[in-house]
């Protein structure tokens, strides 16, 4: 029987919580430690009186992770694709099938398939929390088939949802055109905070911190970054978090030369990460324009550089020059050749970018703002 984990605790039956709580079982592919949506939608439940089971994976790196909700990590046979999401969605369905539930949710496509079967055959309520547009990221633009089976997938089950979700307005717009369905748009913005102390990275002498928080992977502007890095002075790179092209981003760096002004730091748990975040002098967020899940993209970073006082050089993708635009957080970019990255880089960490708005304008992206649209919802 699987173990729950719940803060130190651990307790290897859900059935001993309290009956008169309402209960809900969150399923997300990832291995929750640094999935800070996750994390937050699941907490705005706990503290709501629910009695919460998050459901994720267990990596070989996975970090510890105490909550104040229980949370159960599977251990898989496989890490990537068809038999991962195959092994993944079987052993879910199973495991919704004979859980005591009264709300599933599902994140994101990958996990649909399973929580709407279950939910279907168990006639119990299913949210559908879409954070981007799955079969239109990177990844799969070059792979058609990969692309049309997960496509059929929301084909067949998204037009039946009652209850759904999603970042932001433009993906909101695109699955009402598509499906013609209404989801409501809980943007994925942190916690207010009043300031940050101890942050976490020290500032090397002389030097300025330039900063990427997520994941390593495809269509990110990780590459543009590390080509110009040769020409910004008087900095260093960090980059926070793991993913797919770790490897090729290290290679490139011995490549050109740079490793004495790029630090590869790792994946950081999601409560620690703000500490990282205001250690920076300038946050990126250069998406690739790779398919519709990047172009609509909101991404949370722009959000957490925000609450962090630090200035972003972002894409101008539609819903990042919402923000950035509207609310003066940075620059926006289009050029990507080096020379133009650099100077842009250079005159922002030479030259300080205005932040003393910033406080004013994190108040209004808050998730104790966002998460009162999800309980409505419920």
């Amino acid at each position: 029987m699987p173990v729950y984990t719940t803060g130190s605790s651990t307790k290897t039956c859900w059935n001993i919580c309290m009956e008169n709580k309402p209960r809900i079982i969150i399923a997300v592919t990832s291995d929750l430690s640094t999935d800070q949506r996750v994390l937050k939608v699941a907490g705005t439940f706990h503290r709501n009186g629910w009695e919460v089971l998050v459901i994720g994976r267990k990596l070989p790196d996975s970090k510890p992770l105490t909550t104040g909700f229980r949370h159960y990590r599977m251990r898989l046979m496989f890490r990537r694709g068809f038999q991962f999401y195959a092994e993944y969605n079987l052993r879910l369905f199973f495991f919704l099938l004979f859980k005591p539930v009264d709300t599933l949710y599902a994140n994101d496509t990958d996990t649909l398939a399973g929580s709407y079967l279950a939910s279907r055959i168990r006639r119990k309520k299913l949210i559908f929390d879409a954070h981007e547009l799955f079969p239109e990221v990177p990844e799969l633009q070059h792979r058609p088939l990969v692309k049309r089976f997960w496509q059929r997938i929301e084909d067949r089950i998204i037009p039946h949802l009652k209850h759904s979700i999603t970042v932001c307005e433009s993906i909101a717009e695109y699955y009402r055109q598509r499906y013609g369905i209404h989801m409501q748009v809980v943007r994925n913005v942190p916690f207010s905070r009043n300031g940050i102390d101890n942050i976490a990275l020290k500032v090397p002498a002389g030097k300025k911190i330039i900063l990427y928080q997520g994941a390593l992977n495809t269509g990110r502007g990780l590459e543009w970054i590390l080509n110009a890095m040769p020409l910004i002075d008087d900095a260093v790179l960090y980059i926070i978090g793991d993913g797919d092209i770790r490897q090729k981003l290290q290679q490139q760096t011995l490549a050109l030369g740079i490793t004495e002004k790029v630090i590869f730091h790792g994946k950081v748990a999601a409560e620690e990460l703000h500490r990282y975040t205001a250690s920076a002098h300038l946050g990126l967020c250069l998406l690739e324009n790779r398919g519709l899940s990047y172009y609509y993209a909101l991404p949370n970073r722009i959000f957490d550089y925000l609450h962090a006082g630090v200035p972003v050089l972002a894409s101008p993708f539609p819903e990042i020059r919402k923000i950035v635009e509207t609310y003066k957080t940075g620059i926006l970019i289009d050029k990507h050749d080096p020379v133009s990255l650099a100077d842009s880089i250079n005159n922002l960490l030479k030259n300080t970018y205005p932040t003393e708005h910033f406080k004013t304008i994190a108040s209004e992206f808050c998730w104790e703002k966002e998460e009162a649209v999800l309980l409505k919802l419920i």
